[in-house]
């Protein structure tokens, strides 16, 4: 999620000249409009945005702001940035010059397609029954199947996913199995938190039961 009100970056864009805040201001809000999802850090010393990890940089210089949109943004957008000084894994633009703010914004967004295809690459799973998705944790839950198998009625249609797997790996599948326990004693399932709790109380209530005290 984009921090819209990073004050260290914005106490280092304060740190310049008028003229050179404004440019810097220019670049950090096409950044922010072509990666919406993307967070703003202060990395390596200067304005960073993150998706899946570094996505750009940019800073600013006496004569240039510096843009960085790693090797493959600067190789992927060559024949544009051959105007400009530059480096591997860098570009200048000058301050004498209005910034080219719709070639940022495609390289941004280059970059941004580029670290999601990277991320799915990394982390897309194929489940026992075939199913491929997109998981960044060890979970080996498959959420396609997962949504195959909710309940349709009952009390466990409420529940998360996680609660309701906890109670499945108890055997607790009845509201007369639940109530034999305390809610204590659920709360120390893997998987249990306290936003089940209201929701089977409300079900127990319903059929005039309670939690073991």
């Amino acid at each position: 999620m984009n921090t819209l009100n990073n004050s260290d970056i914005d106490r280092y864009i304060a740190g310049f000249p008028r003229e050179t805040q404004i440019l810097l201001e220019k670049i950090r809000t096409s950044i922010r409009a072509a990666a919406p999802n993307a967070e703003e850090v202060m990395s390596y010393g200067i304005p960073t945005f993150q998706l899946h990890g570094n996505l750009v940089h940019f800073a600013g210089y006496r004569q240039h702001i510096g843009f960085y949109p790693a090797p493959s943004g600067i190789a992927a957008f060559k024949k544009e940035l051959s105007v400009y000084k530059g480096a591997k894994g860098s570009v200048q633009f000058s301050l004498e010059k209005p910034l080219p703010l719709a070639l940022i914004s495609r390289i941004v967004k280059f970059r941004v397609k580029e670290n999601i295809e990277k991320f799915n690459a990394k982390n897309t799973k194929i489940c026992p029954q075939g199913h491929q998705y997109v998981k960044s944790s060890d979970c080996p839950v498959c959420p396609v199947c997962e949504k195959n198998r909710k309940p349709t009625e009952g009390f466990m249609v409420d529940l998360s996913a996680p609660a309701r797997r906890a109670l499945e790996n108890k055997g607790w599948l009845t509201l007369k199995k639940v109530a034999a326990h305390s809610e204590s004693e659920l709360l120390a399932l893997h998987g249990f938190g306290p936003a089940a709790l209201p929701v089977l109380r409300k079900a127990l209530k319903k059929a005039g039961l309670k939690f073991k005290k």
